[in-house]
């Protein structure tokens, strides 16, 4: 069952992520979780995600925007660096609220209700008609790049910010994903940077023999799923990707402030 279960996110949400631009490691996260402990399932999807983004690349970096990428992914870097280097002291914050859902508590965190009311503000300008023609001036692009940065520094969570600003940012449909791909990567890797290699070889320790199959075959069906995606690209409308990142950037950014994800 865990097979089925997780391989079929893995693959449907990879398929919708290369449009979004965000969405697996969160999405996957919890379907890990539903058969394994939670250090376990944040360690597996971590694997899942980063090979995913590096197959990403070769399907679709070729169509970044190198100057767009230099104007965003290169302070959001920097930015990253920052929000890594501050995570424990945010860490140690006390929750705002702590309620109960069924056999679960979640946590409304102070981190987390900031980035998930600027992801849902952001998304108004995806869905409502009104907004839809309008595009984000490049000079802008730096301080998109240092929030979406700083905010996956210190939680993880880039990927909805940074599709909120490159998505605005007049760049064509292959431009955009080519360059939220790359630039999540560089951010990526600057976030491995501060939190050091031990950091990552402790999340991966805790994966075993046991499901040590069940990432594989889930990495291999993400990597189907982001070829399906890069396949019907081509079929989908800037209006369309508008507004399936509008509808996701909802989702996420309700789930993050109510402590839900």
């Amino acid at each position: 069952m865990e097979y089925l279960v997780v391989c079929a996110v893995a693959l449907g949400v990879a398929a919708l992520t290369l449009f979004s631009g965000f969405g697996l490691g969160t999405v996957l996260m919890p379907a890990f979780a539903l058969f394994f402990p939670v250090p376990v399932a944040v360690a597996a999807a971590a694997v899942v995600h980063l090979a995913n983004n590096i197959f990403k690349i070769g399907l679709v970096g070729r169509y970044a925007d190198k100057d767009v990428l230099a104007r965003f992914a290169i302070p959001g870097a920097l930015a990253a660096m920052v929000g890594a280097a501050l995570l424990n002291g945010f860490a140690d914050l006390t929750p705002l609220a702590v309620y109960a859902l069924g056999t679960n508590q979640r946590e409304i965190t102070v981190v987390k209700l900031v980035i998930g009311v600027v992801i849902v503000f952001f998304a108004c300008f995806d869905l409502i008609p009104r907004f839809q023609n309008l595009a984000f001036d490049r000079r802008y692009l730096p301080l998109g790049g240092i929030l979406s940065g700083f905010f996956g520094g210190l939680s993880g969570n880039q990927g909805a910010l940074r599709s909120a600003f490159l998505i605005k940012a007049g760049l064509s449909k292959e431009a955009f994903i080519g360059t939220g791909t790359v630039a999540a990567v560089v951010v990526d890797v600057a976030r491995l940077l501060v939190y050091g290699a031990s950091f990552y070889a402790a999340q991966f320790a805790k994966l075993d023999s046991s499901i040590a199959g069940l990432v594989l075959a889930a990495t291999l069906a993400a990597f189907v799923g982001s070829y399906l995606g890069a396949r019907l690209v081509k079929k989908v409308t800037l209006r369309a990707l508008q507004i399936i990142v509008g509808v996701m950037l909802v989702l996420i950014g309700v789930g993050m402030a109510s402590g839900l994800i």
